[in-house]
């Protein structure tokens, strides 16, 4: 099943249900308004979604929307809880390397995890608005997973059951803030800007054999200014997979439905894959070369990212954003 969120003129759109191919969308307002009141009354909402979804590819509902021509939301154009991790350590590794700093060992078993702003989310096709390029703005090519409710101190097996969506991110990030920020001892918040996701999540039976009840085993293809920049395995070099995730989250805490869990950059040790961010890419160059010759976005520059099926289906459709220059005057809604 697949589901996108349509923008409208209320804050949380309106949910529809999209077919297997993106082309056609069908609003459910008699099933639920938004995709937060389906995730609230999963249990009910779920099998009626479904019967919808099925009777939409079977071409059996007449009155459709076409998807690709709609505006769309993220699919929660705002969440109650979007939690990061960095389940990629290689990538951890790789980047304090580049500083000549020392990875704890405890990084390997213990989740980082960071709590996003989650009040505003950016459309999958909404531009990134951008201040000052001296801020070093990056993506950062991801996926995350969307839960039902999940108990506090959750055993990883039930964690995988409260999977319930899976959709793509862009977590933007405005590089040269973090250091003073992390020197603080006390986290992300102006470094961390509003993400983007996926036009449509899908649930985990959509991924077939791609999905193993943890990851997904799919390429996460990225192209910067209509280059490829990337296409390392999703499923490849996760030390953390969701589950585990999902229970580092809930460990002090329960986590309420519609909670969104992201993987972190996906990065592979087979740097040949390329890599999902500006800032890797960059500790490349400096370990091979002692520079960082990749600079961070400007004005005009575009991302795209997208993850294919095993028959070169877009899945979740594409994250596709340009960057746009913004000064004090301007309000950014």
């Amino acid at each position: 099943m697949k589901l996108a969120t349509l923008k409208n003129d209320t804050r949380d759109g309106q949910l529809v249900v999209v077919d297997s191919d993106l082309v056609f969308a069908v609003p459910v307002p008699e099933i639920a308004t938004t995709l937060q009141y389906a995730l609230d009354n999963w249990d009910v909402c779920k099998p009626a979604l479904e019967a919808c979804y099925q009777r939409l590819c079977a071409g059996e509902i007449k009155s459709t929307l076409p998807f690709g021509q709609q505006p769309v939301h993220s699919p929660l154009p705002r969440a109650y809880q979007w939690a990061d991790g960095s389940a990629y350590v290689n990538h951890v590794e790789l980047v304090r390397k580049a500083r000549g700093a020392e990875m704890p060992a405890n990084f390997w078993h213990d989740p980082l995890m960071y709590q996003g702003g989650s009040d505003t989310f950016l459309g999958p096709h909404d531009a990134i608005p951008l201040p000052d390029e001296k801020w070093g703005l990056d993506f950062e090519s991801e996926v995350a997973v969307i839960t039902t409710d999940v108990p506090m101190m959750v055993s990883k097996e039930d964690a995988a059951n409260s999977i319930c969506l899976i959709m793509l991110v862009n977590d933007v990030s405005l590089r040269n803030l973090i250091p003073d920020e992390l020197a603080k001892s006390f986290g992300f918040f102006q470094s961390k800007p509003s993400s983007a996701f996926s036009p449509v999540a899908v649930t985990p039976d959509e991924l077939g054999s791609a999905w193993d009840g943890t990851k997904i085993n799919l390429p996460l293809v990225t192209y910067f200014n209509e280059r490829l920049f990337g296409r390392p395995d999703a499923g490849v070099d996760m030390t953390f997979d969701f589950p585990t995730l999902i229970a580092h989250a809930a460990k002090s805490r329960k986590l309420s439905a519609g909670t969104i869990i992201g993987s972190g950059t996906v990065s592979n040790y087979d740097r040949s894959k390329g890599s999902s961010c500006i800032a890797e890419k960059r500790m490349l160059e400096i370990l091979a070369t002692g520079k960082a010759t990749t600079p961070f976005m400007k004005n005009g520059d575009r991302v795209r990212i997208e993850m294919l099926d095993h028959n070169n289906k877009s899945i979740f459709g594409a994250i596709n954003q340009q960057v746009i220059t913004v000064n004090e005057s301007e309000k950014v809604c």
